[in-house]
């Protein structure tokens, strides 16, 4: 029998993205993201780059010494062959983590070594919050399956929590309120600092 994969499946959320891909238009390239700062063509570069970084920590291979760290670029000119190199790299992340062996050991990513079974749901939460983004940022919508919202509703409810304060700061803004008894995606929207309600 096939070894059980210990942590949630990455490839219904890296569908999602890959199919929202065909919906941005040149136009939408500039406009604003519900990550402040952060425009369209911001945030498809941010996808390319985390998007290699944790399929390499799945893989085990360490970071290029000259990899960049921090949160996702606003600067960067976006790669002109995302619309090409996306999908195959969203693609290969999902397989790379249903391999068990990457959730063994510890794994590296943007410059930290952490438990590679909590780098697989920091992986996971990346792929859905910022996928939830870019729907929201080209009017699209995004469906995120049951599994996958309880793994990130999990993981930004303990990002929330007062001890972790200091590693949330850069990575989620200040909670927003939402209804206790709301989905649980819309749980975590709010949790990761971001209104369900927005629009561009």
């Amino acid at each position: 029998m096939p070894e059980t994969q210990p942590g949630p499946d990455l490839t219904p959320a890296a569908t999602q993205v890959i199919r929202l891909l065909d919906g941005v238009r040149e136009e939408h390239l500039t406009a604003p993201t519900p990550c402040v700062g952060l425009t369209v063509g911001a945030l498809l570069e941010h996808f390319l780059g985390l998007t290699q970084a944790f399929t390499d920590a799945a893989r085990k291979v360490p970071p290029p010494p000259d990899a960049p760290a921090g949160g996702a670029p606003t600067d960067v000119e976006l790669n002109p062959e995302w619309r090409a190199l996306l999908p195959k790299q969203l693609g290969e992340l999902a397989q790379a983590w249903r391999d068990p062996a990457a959730w063994a050991g510890e794994a590296t990513a943007d410059g930290v070594t952490m438990p590679a079974e909590v780098m697989g749901v920091v992986a996971l939460d990346e792929l859905v919050l910022h996928g939830w983004d870019l729907a929201r940022a080209t009017g699209q919508n995004f469906a995120c399956d049951e599994a996958s919202a309880g793994a990130v509703l999990g993981f930004t409810q303990m990002s929330a929590a007062p001890e972790f304060a200091d590693s949330r700061d850069g990575l989620f803004g200040p909670v927003v309120e939402v209804p206790a008894d709301a989905p649980p995606f819309v749980r975590a929207l709010g949790l990761s600092g971001r209104d369900p309600a927005w629009t561009p």
